[in-house]
């Protein structure tokens, strides 16, 4: 992408920036901006206590911890944790990852609008010129054994100046087979989508995004964060070895953990947002590498650090450690960062220029972060259209909630049942694997040791009657324990809408025996999954294709991708196999083939959309507007150059070879001998009043 783009984000947001030293303003002012982020950051960190509880004891059941929550009696030994939840979670991951990377492309596409504006949908162009002689046109003449190789080495430079042709372009498909149909909407949607494309690959979205989906699936939210400009860095050595890197601004998107979100209490879904709050954990280092960034108040950095590490731990952060040891140390920075409305009067005092727009607004988006008490960046939003660079998708939706229900929420009591089940069977197991020993001790001789071994001896008094030792085994009842385990097992695979037999289990029975049964078995399971792709295309993969849409829209200044287009997110269509949509195109495409069918087929849009199915790129197997015109131009030259030329039918002479059909004018077939009175015929003619058996000798007679 040219610099040019992002110098023009730069001018744009320069009159925008906090300058070091305020022109105007007190400290009053300043401390009237950061009250409002701190008042905005705890009004959040309140409202979402709750989830935050939700979130640990979806933790601790993938783990497979037990919370302070659950107490033991002094009869139970077992400690048993049956971590079903994290197998659910990892299949619930795992058919994710599946359906949106598992064609190995990002599930994201940029076609035309239905009537695209200010672009053309199709046009055509003839391939001959009948008011030229041959051999004026645009290739040069043929010559024995040339072959389109060979001409495209002959043409050289010729290639370039076929262009014209675009002279000759009239809007609207063709009508003949001599017509060559081009569409300049779905060209400028291809490169718009190698764009968006090329910047998921810069900025590593296929790892970001497994994070989200992960998080989405065990704490019911994922959140992505993007796009923004960001300077990276491509190693580079010099002839000498020096490292001389390349720095290039890309648009760049980062995943963010559920656990320092801090978005606006009142919305229910991100556009609804008010405001959103991130909240870092930095080391001395990456705060001090913050000055090296656009509109980042060095002297203020510089102050924060001076001020010492101000970081204190969360409630939920000392919980989910395992294990800690004394009293924590704190050697970290809290920065928080803040998107959102603030008031126009909040901003008067740090220089930052109000657009004509907005002047009469009384409040306007803006981004803002602090630390320690002091402001390290204050800018405007420079989004356009205005909108938050936060994307949130739940895994279920939570009615009436932002956060949504992931799968260890869905499964928290059959899990706690089965844990309960399983540790019943364990220690009822170990009590009746023994036997209860009772010794009668009046019939013993007195001061031997009772312990129990094999080959143990006791001692009786002499004459004693009875017996002395009486072992008792206790009630087995693991098996009825068990199957309440099952159960469990069976309302888990209920609730989280994830059978077992999907994720790896063995013993299937009934009509999961056959490969037939077991193929029903998993489309219908794959149902739960359509709803949880369907909420990654509405809140994440549609969003963030459009914000990147956007970006390039307002900021890249190659005019090819400007157009009338839309981003659909493909999610759902994963789920459909690429082998067979490749079937259906073929399927479709040959019922085309005929000269009926032929002209109301978009051949070109068929070959793009079978070379995606088959995961090849179009754009270098389908032959482009100028090569499709060559190439039809050397296919017309060619066969006429094989076709013979038509050869006149001589009276009395061999049948012309125009007619294959045996007609009597092919060089097929026997034909049929010419009559009296018709061309050819050799015998002789009689008079009209003539005998016809005197007036013509029999054959071969003198």
């Amino acid at each position: 992408m040219a610099d040019e783009l992002y110098e023009e984000l730069e001018v744009t947001d320069a009159s925008h920036a906090v300058e070091d030293q305020k022109a105007n303003g007190d400290d009053n002012e300043m401390y009237g901006l950061v009250q409002h982020v701190e008042s905005s950051f705890q009004n959040a960190k309140s409202a979402r206590f709750i989830d935050e509880q939700r979130w640990l004891r979806a933790y601790r059941d993938y783990r497979g911890l037990y919370g302070p929550d659950v107490q033991f009696t002094s009869t139970e030994k077992s400690r048993a944790f049956i971590k079903v939840t994290k197998t659910k979670v990892l299949a619930a991951y795992g058919q994710i990852i599946d359906v949106l990377f598992g064609g190995g492309k990002f599930p994201l596409s940029v076609v035309p609008t239905t009537i695209p504006e200010n672009i053309a949908e199709s046009v055509h162009f003839k391939v001959h010129d009948p008011s030229k002689p041959e051999g004026q046109g645009a290739l040069p003449d043929l010559e024995p054994g040339d072959t389109h190789q060979s001409v495209m080495e002959r043409l050289g430079s010729l290639k370039d100046k076929f262009m014209p042709v675009q002279s000759k372009l009239k809007e609207g498909p063709g009508t003949t087979p001599q017509d060559v149909t081009i569409h300049p909407a779905q060209i400028a949607a291809s490169k718009m989508e190698k764009k968006i494309f090329d910047d998921l690959e810069e900025s590593n979205a296929v790892k970001k995004l497994c994070s989200t989906a992960f998080e989405c699936a065990l704490f019911g939210t994922g959140i992505i964060k993007g796009p923004y400009a960001y300077d990276k860095e491509y190693p580079n050595w010099d002839d000498g070895g020096d490292y001389t890197p390349t720095i290039k601004t890309i648009p760049m998107i980062d995943h963010v953990s559920v656990w320092q979100f801090y978005p606006d209490p009142d919305a229910g879904i991100m556009d609804d947002a008010e405001f959103v709050v991130q909240r870092y954990k930095l080391s001395r280092s990456k705060l001090r590498k913050l000055g090296h960034r656009p509109f980042f108040r060095k002297n203020a950095i510089k102050k924060a650090i001076g001020d010492g590490e101000n970081y204190v731990e969360q409630w939920w952060e000392s919980q989910l450690e395992e294990e800690q040891s004394g009293e924590p140390t704190v050697n970290r920075f809290e920065v928080l960062e803040y998107w959102g409305n603030v008031e126009v009067d909040l901003l008067k005092g740090f220089n930052v220029t109000v657009p004509a727009e907005l002047a009469r607004e009384d409040q306007v988006s803006a981004n803002v972060w602090i630390c320690n008490g002091e402001l390290l960046r204050v800018v405007l939003n420079p989004f356009k259209p205005t909108l938050l660079p936060y994307y949130a998708v739940p895994y279920e939706v939570n009615p009436y909630n932002f956060f949504g229900v992931g799968v260890a929420e869905n499964m928290k009591d059959t899990q706690l049942l089965m844990n309960g089940f399983m540790r019943m069977a364990i220690d009822n197991a170990a009590l009746s694997g023994n036997l209860l020993i009772e010794i009668d001790e009046d019939n013993l001789t007195p001061g031997q040791d009772l312990e129990i071994f094999p080959g143990k001896v006791f001692s009786r008094h002499g004459g004693a009657p009875g017996q002395s030792i009486f072992g008792t085994k206790f009630p087995n009842v693991s098996n009825e324990n068990m199957q309440m385990f099952d159960k469990a097992r069976q309302l888990a695979d209920e609730s989280t809408g994830i059978p077992s037999f999907s994720h790896g289990q063995t013993g299937v029975t009934g009509v999961g025996r056959t490969s037939s049964g077991i193929s029903m078995l998993m489309g219908a399971a794959a149902g739960g999954i359509k709803t949880v792709i369907k909420n990654i295309d509405e809140h994440l993969i549609g969003p963030l294709g459009k914000s990147l849409f956007h970006f390039h829209m307002q900021f890249d200044p190659d005019e090819e991708i400007k157009g009338d287009l839309e981003v659909h997110a493909r999610g759902t269509n994963s789920l459909m196999a690429d082998e067979v949509r490749s079937q259906r195109l073929m399927q479709f495409m040959s019922l085309t083939q005929g000269q009926q069918a032929a002209p109301f087929a978009k051949i070109d849009y068929i070959l793009k959309e079978i070379a995606k199915s088959l995961d090849l790129d179009p754009d270098k197997v389908v032959n482009n507007m100028a090569d499709a015109a060559l190439q039809a131009e050397i296919m017309a030259k060619i066969q006429a150059k094989m076709q013979p030329p038509e050869q006149p039918q001589i009276p009395g002479g061999p049948p012309s070879v125009a007619d294959t059909q045996g007609s009597g004018n092919g060089n097929i077939g026997i034909g049929q001998a010419p009559g009296p009175q018709e061309a050819g015929f050799s015998g002789n003619v009689a008079p009209a009043n003539a005998d016809t058996a005197t007036a013509m000798p029999a054959r071969g007679a003198v």
